[in-house]
């Protein structure tokens, strides 16, 4: 052979190597495969700049930059870790005073639950360049809007710090553990509503308004920390199970100058949550969003600062549940944008401010997924919508009368937008499932790209050398007629005169998505690590799932999980026939509401799973907490059938295949008894299967090598059983 065809032919063998090198757990569930991105991304409010907290890794420092919007080149170093001994551990987040002239930096982070944590705060002075500790182990601090105090949730109370005199004071005194909270919210409100600081500052600065918890009749929740110690510590708070006792809410409003609370009347209203509150742009007027128990009616409250009267300006209601919105802005005439889904899509409309409806600004039979703002020089509104697809993101600009709309992103996929405060540039933050994150700048005029700001590239490279598989998105119809969005990822050598084995991942919630056209998630490279062992993975979004209008998402009402599972079970006889497929081996996998679904599908589908895999999962509606249950299910006291026909540790008798089930000891979400109660009822059935407990690991099972043992096992279990 000449030399000439040997080096050729070695070439080759050496491509056929590379494209043939194998993913693992090891790298996927250490980092290997993260984008890059722009941390802590926000947009300035007084100047057209914005900032990013970056890291430099051989100093081991990090900055809060400061970038120009037009050209995107950094104007300054706002912060620097390295120039004080104290930040050494780094910078944990920042927000800036509203004249953007002093930041509270957060350091020494220790997490609480899902959103809440305590730090130590440092205040920062940009124009002098001072940097002073002023408040330690602290929660929500929040500047007042002339920048002069600080406001701040210590041990269940509310306090207020004066940055001039260095004093503070003390505005709530009854706060205590498993009994009073003031200004932060309890653990359900947190979990479900998804708000942590319960306190706003008055545009004027003189008011603090603050939302009370009496979680004094909850009942509460024990677990068990074990940590090294000889004797393990009891882990004790309030968690109200659905149908048992809410905290007692109630607002105040507080007066700084005089020290004086006044509380808000909200004397028609029983069993209700304060589900938002925030102040309006007039000083003496603040907003409340009151959902009552079954979170069926939402009224929105303008109440008087001075007086504590409160009137209803806007009431929503739904034969199944009515969503908060986070998007309620407030125009310089006190009318408001407003989102709802009335009209059975998730729209705008424009308020003014005594309620009356001015325009339903978007209109159609798509949902607006995010509202970005208001140009309100141009009355022009900025929002995220999925017109073009429910798996797809597009950014539009519209009218504030409904006209003139602009579709302004331009590839398929995911495209997500942080404008400028002027609305004349925005970020576009861009991926699909063969595209990585890429941010740029875009004109927000047209759309038009003005310059590229971070591409990963890097990594597009470094995952050519695995020469992964491609998600294939499609649309899958049940023998019931119920077409679902889906997708599949086959091995690169798919061969069709095969049998293949199915591994089918979801997870089902309520206005959940899994099936979306954006980059790869780290499952899913562990989906295409399985598809190089000849596995094909299978998701697909049932009824129950969002995006696709009111109807298709609230036919689950008060049955949650019968029809999420009957098209589980209906999609995979589907996929079992396709020629290439091997219906006697299709496995189902989920974690938590997921985890419920594929321990419901083992038991009721058992003629069709072979296998699943069920982590963190609720085996019984009635250990789950009121605000999230309630709303689909209503109470077990109201609804004892839809619970019990739908709570998997009720059909342990029907258990064929092959079941593993994972949960973390100290989760204080999806409690460990779920696990527990399941295991005994599985005992007592006499059901073989495989159970796995986590110590001191929460809902997200996570620390050390704990992802990486945990996927290592789901991994060794799918090639024993499917």
């Amino acid at each position: 052979m000449k030399l000439n065809k040997l080096v050729a032919v070695l070439f080759l063998l050496t491509l056929s190597a590379v494209g043939q090198r194998k993913l693992s757990v090891e790298e996927i569930y250490s980092g290997a495969f993260r984008t890059q991105g722009m941390d802590e991304l926000q947009s300035m409010k007084n100047t057209n700049q914005y900032t990013v907290l970056n890291f430099d890794r051989a100093t081991r420092s990090m900055q809060i930059d400061l970038y120009d919007f037009a050209t995107l080149k950094k104007v300054s170093t706002l912060l620097n870790s390295k120039e004080f001994t104290v930040l050494a551990d780094g910078i944990d987040g920042y927000v800036f005073s509203q004249n953007e002239q002093q930041i509270l930096v957060a350091n020494n982070s220790n997490s609480i639950y899902r959103h809440s944590f305590t730090a130590d705060y440092f205040l920062y002075d940009i124009a002098t360049k001072q940097l002073k500790k002023i408040l330690e182990q602290v929660q929500e601090p929040t500047f007042s809007p002339d920048g002069t105090k600080i406001g701040f949730v210590k041990e269940n109370n509310l306090f207020i710090y004066d940055i001039a005199s260095k004093n503070t004071v003390q505005v709530t005194t009854d706060g205590k553990k498993n009994s009073i909270i003031n200004g932060i919210t309890d653990w359900v409100y947190e979990e479900e509503f998804a708000y942590v600081r319960a306190y706003d500052w008055s545009a004027d600065s003189k008011k603090i308004a603050y939302i009370r918890f009496d979680e004094s009749e909850v009942p509460e929740f024990s677990m068990n920390v074990y940590h090294k110690d000889l004797y393990p510590k009891v882990e004790t708070f309030k968690y109200p199970k659905a149908g048992e006792k809410n905290a007692n809410v109630s607002l105040y409003v507080y007066t700084v100058a005089n020290q004086s609370a006044l509380a808000v009347n909200l004397g028609t209203y029983t069993d209700f949550y304060i589900a938002r509150m925030k102040w309006t742009n007039d000083a003496n007027v603040l907003s409340a969003q009151v959902l009552n128990r079954h979170q069926d009616h939402l009224d929105l409250l303008f109440i008087d600062g001075s007086t504590g009267t409160a009137k209803v300006v806007l009431n929503e209601q739904d034969q199944a549940y009515v969503d908060v919105t986070d998007n309620l802005t407030f125009l310089k005439d006190n009318s408001f944008i407003w989102t709802s889904e009335k009209d059975g899509f998730n729209h705008i409309y424009w308020y003014d401010k005594t309620g009356k409806l001015k325009n339903q600004v978007t209109k159609g039979k798509w949902e607006v997924t995010s509202y970005y703002g208001l140009d309100e020089k141009a009355k022009t509104v900025f929002y995220q919508s999925v017109e073009e697809g429910s798996i797809v993101r597009d950014i539009y600009r519209i009218g504030l009368d409904g006209k003139n709309k602009i579709k302004l992103s331009t590839e398929v996929g995911t495209n997500d937008a942080t404008f400028s405060p002027n609305y004349q540039y925005y970020i576009h933050t861009f991926s699909n499932v063969t595209t990585p994150t890429r941010y740029t700048l875009n004109s927000a005029s047209n759309g038009k790209l003005v310059q590229t700001i971070v591409d990963n590239t890097a990594l597009s490279t470094t995952l050519k050398s695995y020469d992964l598989p491609t998600k294939e998105f499609f649309e899958l119809t049940t023998d019931k007629g119920n077409r679902l969005n889906a997708w599949m990822i086959k091995p690169k050598d798919f061969d069709s005169s095969k049998k293949y084995p199915v591994f089918m991942y979801q997870y089902s919630g309520p206005g959940s998505q899994q099936v979306a056209n954006d980059w790869l998630d780290t499952n899913d490279y562990w989906f295409m690590m399985l598809s190089q062992q000849g596995y094909i993975t299978v998701c697909v979004d049932g009824r129950g799932t969002g995006f696709k209008g009111a109807a298709f998402k609230k036919v689950t009402q008060k049955q949650l999980g019968k029809y999420e599972v009957e098209d589980q079970i209906d999609a995979a006889k589907v996929i079992g026939n396709y020629p290439y497929v091997d219906k006697n081996r299709i496995g189902i996998f989920g974690w938590s509401f997921g985890g419920f679904m594929s321990s419901n599908c083992i038991m009721k589908g058992a003629d069709v799973f072979k296998m699943a895999i069920a982590v963190a999962p609720v085996t019984n509606w009635r250990f789950y907490d009121s605000i999230y249950t309630e709303r689909y299910m209503q109470t077990p006291q109201e609804n004892a059938s839809g619970y019990d026909d739908n709570s998997p540790i009720n059909f342990v008798s029907k258990l064929q295949g092959n079941f593993l089930l994972i949960h973390g000891s100290a989760d204080d979400n999806v409690h460990v008894q779920n696990s527990m109660q399941m295991i005994e009822a599985l005992v007592q059935a006499n059901k073989q299967f495989d159970w796995a407990i986590y110590p001191d690991k929460n809902h997200g099972i996570y620390g050390g090598k704990t992802r990486i043992q945990l996927f290592n096992k789901m991994t060794n279990f799918i090639k024993e059983k499917l």
